[in-house]
């Protein structure tokens, strides 16, 4: 097994085969690169995503620059701004980002289940011999022609193979494959499963289950985001044809943006009313040919108050380094807005103020300072809204 260590804005060099830098390269995780200097040598570097990942016999570690709690406070709250709070995941970040996840699935997990596993009426559709609920006369028409038995039948059962507990085995399982994690946390996990045996395991490519926050689920609840966020970082994203990477990863760029949507749009509701629209869909051009979507846009009765593009790193494509000031301008251009905001990570892009010239379009930067308290991030977007 071979193992590579590398931060999230830094670079590792490592001996590999041809074969197994072309598989790395290709799995999506990171970047790798033969280097120009030493044969055999490649250089290993994120693609913004980090966590733990193993590609084929490749073990990759990639270690976030951001304070782990901050990471997963900044994923909690854009599953559920209302429900998530730092306080009641109790994560003992000491010894990295797995096993502090890890840690608190089986702490939630626990808590959720410490009256018992939750149970609930699922329908079901079955043939019998015995009629249970309703019989399904066009199925059984269509299936049995006539024939009095089987019967096709509906009818609900109280059960504890519903979404909830689903939910919670599939985070489960998917979670104690991950490497590095504790085996305390391991334990635990295994106890977790054996305990769930009654419940149906999801297949890999499928979605989970939906459910609804009530009064019945609410022992649930903190574990079940939690359960969401484990299955969705241990999803592998790949194209066809690539390889395929196992692990536990989270999209940096995708957090940032998911949290910045979410924040802002409570915080104008909440302020000011109106509603906000997350990949807004509009147009550049009049022929509507040139499709656009900015990150959020703000309405207020009906007409576009505010654009926001969040950037968790300055977009610097090779001959357009200031690119997203020109799309900025592009969407107040479009949407007839006389300022738009863009969001960064602090320590990614500095905070400025550019007006363009013969437009009087401004366009605001600012800058996020995530290794603050969650309270000095949220109050920093209220700083910000209040500049709309």
């Amino acid at each position: 097994m071979i193992r590579i260590q590398v931060a999230e804005t830094g670079q590792a060099r490592t001996l590999l085969t041809p074969e197994q830098g072309r598989r790395l390269d290709e799995s999506g995780v990171v970047y790798a690169r033969p280097s120009p200097y030493e044969t055999g040598v490649w250089e290993v570097t994120p693609r913004g995503q980090v966590g733990v990942a193993l590609v084929d016999d490749i073990e990759v570690w990639v270690t976030p620059k951001l304070p782990i709690d901050r990471l997963l406070f900044l994923v909690g709250y854009a599953a559920d701004p209302k429900g998530w709070r730092e306080e009641s995941i109790h994560l003992d970040v000491r010894d990295g980002l797995i096993p502090a996840v890890a840690q608190a699935l089986w702490r939630q997990a626990e808590r959720a289940l410490s009256q018992g596993l939750l149970q609930g009426y699922r329908t079901c559709e079955e043939s019998s011999y015995v009629l249970r609920g309703r019989l399904r006369e066009g199925d059984q028409l269509r299936r049995h022609h006539g024939r009095i038995i089987p019967m096709e039948i509906r009818h609900d059962d109280f059960t504890v193979d519903i979404a909830e507990n689903q939910i919670l085995l599939a985070a489960i399982t998917r979670l104690l494959p991950v490497p590095r994690i504790a085996g305390e946390s391991r334990r635990r996990l295994t106890a977790l499963r054996r305990r769930l045996a009654e419940v149906t395991s999801l297949v890999r490519g499928t979605e989970l289950p939906r459910w609804q926050p009530s009064r019945l689920n609410s022992r649930y609840r903190t574990a079940l985001r939690l359960a969401e966020i484990v299955w969705r970082a241990t999803s592998p994203e790949h194209a066809p044809g690539s390889t395929v990477a196992n692990g536990f990863l989270f999209n940096l760029p995708k957090i940032f943006e998911d949290f910045v949507t979410v924040a802002i749009s409570e915080e104008l509701h909440a302020s000011f009313g109106g509603a906000a629209y997350p990949q807004y869909p509009c147009h550049l051009d009049e022929a509507f040919a040139v499709r656009m979507k900015p990150d959020l846009v703000w309405e207020l009765d009906g007409i576009p108050r505010a654009v926001v593009d969040a950037k968790y790193k300055q977009e610097k494509p090779a001959g357009y380094p200031d690119a997203d000031l020109y799309q900025m301008l592009a969407y107040c251009t479009a949407l007839r807005l006389p300022r738009g905001h863009l969001i960064y990570a602090r320590g990614n892009a500095l905070a400025a103020t550019h007006v363009v010239r013969h437009a009087g379009i401004e366009i605001i930067c600012h800058a996020l300072d995530l290794a603050s308290t969650p309270e000095t991030i949220l109050s920093q977007v209220s700083m910000i809204v209040t500049e709309f």
